[in-house]
C-alpha cells in the first residue's frame, strides 16, 4: 500500500432518527473503504444503547479501541478508533482542565499496516466559543501525548476540534502561533489540497439541519480536522487527497450527522526519486 486513508466523524452519538442516521454512516464508510476511522460522540448506555463503535466495527469487519471520556444520558460518550489492520498498542490520556460534566480525551492506537505501524490518535475539544483558553491547553496536552510515540511513518491525528483555522488552538498545531512559549507544526491535511477557505470545506453547516438546535454555536464552520506530522525527505506524509464526505443527505433530507466528515489520503511510502 502507498496510502493510508483515513476519515474522521462526530457520530453525533444517539440522537435521532439514530438508525437512519447509522445505516448511512455504515454505507458511507463501506463505499470509502477507510484504512483506519477516528470517531467522537460514540456512545454506550448499559442496557439501552451497545457499543456504538463496537456495532459499526463488526458490521465493516474491522477493529476497534474506544476511551470513554465523560458521563452523559445514563451512559458513557467517548471517542474510537477502528482499522481494518490490526490494532497494536493503544492508549488513552485525558486532557485539562478535566470536570465531572465535562471530560475530554485523546486516544491513540497503533496500526500495523502492510507499509508499518502508524500511529493514530482521536480527539473532541471542547465546544464552547468561549473555552479557547481550555482548548489551547488541550492542544499542547495532545501535542505532548504525540511526541511520546516515536516512529518515521506520518502520524494523524484527527477529531472535532471545535475551532476554526483563524483561532490560536489550530495556528498553534499548524505551526503559526506561539502557546506557553512553544511551537509545534502538523499539516492541516484539507488545507493541504484546498489552500483557499471556502464553504466547500465547511464540517459544521446551515445547510445540515441537524445543526439547527445548536446554532447559537455558529454555523457554516470547518472545525473538524485531520493532522498530521510534517512531510519525510522521502515523501512520506504528501497529503494525495483531501475532502469533506458523509455530507449528502439521503431522499428525505436525512444526514448521517450533524457534523460532515474529513478524509485523507496520505502517503506511507517513499515517493520515486525526482529527475
Amino acid at each position: 500500500m502507498d496510502c493510508v486513508r483515513v476519515v474522521t466523524l462526530n457520530m453525533w452519538g444517539e440522537q435521532q432518527p439514530l438508525e437512519r442516521r447509522l445505516e448511512m454512516i455504515l454505507l458511507g464508510l463501506k463505499e470509502l473503504r477507510p484504512d483506519v476511522i477516528g470517531l467522537q460522540e460514540v456512545r454506550q448506555i448499559a442496557g439501552q444503547l451497545p457499543n456504538q463503535a463496537e456495532t459499526l466495527a463488526k458490521q465493516l469487519g474491522y477493529q476497534f479501541v474506544w476511551a470513554p471520556a465523560t458521563k452523559w444520558g445514563g451512559g458513557d460518550e467517548g471517542v474510537a478508533i477502528l482499522a481494518r489492520h490490526p490494532i497494536g498498542a493503544h492508549e488513552h490520556v485525558t486532557l485539562p482542565p478535566a470536570r465531572p460534566e465535562e471530560t475530554r480525551v485523546c486516544l491513540m492506537a497503533r496500526v500495523d499496516t502492510p507499509a508499518g505501524a502508524v500511529h493514530c490518535y482521536t480527539t473532541h475539544l471542547n465546544y464552547r466559543l468561549t473555552h479557547g483558553i481550555e482548548r489551547e491547553q488541550q492542544v499542547l496536552a495532545i501535542d505532548d501525548f504525540v511526541r511520546t510515540h516515536k516512529s518515521e511513518l506520518p502520524k494523524i491525528v484527527m477529531g472535532d476540534f471545535n475551532a476554526t483555522p483563524d483561532h490560536d488552538e489550530i495556528r498553534y498545531l499548524r505551526g503559526l502561533h506561539t502557546l506557553a512559549n512553544r511551537r509545534a507544526f502538523y499539516q492541516d491535511a484539507f488545507a493541504r489540497r484546498h489552500p483557499v477557505e471556502s464553504e466547500a470545506g465547511f464540517t459544521w453547516a446551515r445547510r445540515n439541519p441537524f445543526t439547527e438546535r445548536l446554532r447559537w454555536l455558529e454555523r457554516d464552520r470547518r472545525i473538524d480536522y485531520i493532522f498530521l506530522t510534517p512531510i519525510s525527505r522521502d515523501g512520506r506524509g504528501v497529503v494525495q487527497d483531501a475532502r469533506i464526505v458523509l455530507d449528502r443527505p439521503d431522499p428525505d433530507g436525512c444526514y448521517a450527522s450533524d457534523h460532515f466528515g474529513v478524509l485523507a489520503d496520505i502517503q506511507v511510502t517513499p515517493l520515486p526519486p525526482t529527475a
